[in-house]
């Protein structure tokens, strides 16, 4: 059973306003990218890694992320497109046709465990469809116009994470669908679930955070001095 995780590293840190897209930004001296592959790269259950990147930024992840950090399950490098769903797809035509099992992962996001991706791959041979995520702490409103419209039911809401895991077969259906439809989708799983998947949730980890602003960097900082 080949499992294939595609990373999504396309971004281009319109909210960060920084000179290198957030992915590749680098924190106690290793890029944020390489900290999230280095995860995938150590779990067993991962026999391969595709990343998708800006296509200006296809050579620096050869030399700078691949060679650089020695990372052996890249396979392929592919160029991403317009919106994150573009480049999802992109890097889901170029996994080979005999992949059972497929991780969307951010690129940004790398305080992911090693034990919940092996978790989320395990459910998934089970389940095929499967997401990380979060019940939310914070009362959750309703807001039209500045205005509260209506108080909504916490415990039935959840902030949701990557990776998001599926039988390949499944999301790349899913994708093609959506793209037939011209449906545009917030995540992975919004399209599986159109297509009329069933989507399995596993708690997902506080710490699996992503990284789009500076106060998320600052944030990053932290965590690594913990781990460390």
């Amino acid at each position: 059973m080949k499992t294939i995780a595609l990373i999504a590293a396309a971004g281009r840190s319109t909210r960060l306003k920084d000179r290198l897209p957030k992915q590749f930004i680098e924190i106690q001296d290793k890029p944020i990218l390489a900290y999230t592959m280095e995860k995938f790269e150590k779990c067993d259950l991962v026999n391969e890694i595709l990343l998708v990147v800006p296509e200006d930024y296809l050579g620096y992840c050869s030399t700078e992320i691949v060679d650089r950090f020695d990372f052996r399950k890249i396979k392929k490098i592919v160029s991403g497109g317009e919106e994150r769903q573009d480049s999802v797809y992109n890097g889901l035509l170029a996994i080979p046709n005999t992949t059972s099992i497929v991780l969307v992962h951010d690129g940004v996001r790398p305080f992911i465990s090693i034990s919940k991706i092996e978790e989320s791959i395990n459910l998934c041979k089970e389940y095929k469809a499967v997401i990380l995520a979060l019940p939310v702490k914070e009362t959750i409103k309703r807001i039209e116009d500045n205005y509260v419209v209506t108080t909504l039911n916490r415990e039935k809401i959840w902030s949701v994470q990557t990776p998001q895991v599926f039988d390949y077969k499944i999301l790349l259906d899913a994708y093609q669908k959506a793209k037939e439809d011209k449906f545009i989708g917030t995540d992975d799983s919004s399209l599986v679930e159109r297509i009329g998947v069933r989507v399995r949730v596993l708690e997902g980890e506080y710490n699996n955070i992503k990284i789009t602003t500076k106060e998320d960097l600052i944030w990053a900082e932290q965590i690594l001095k913990g781990d460390r």
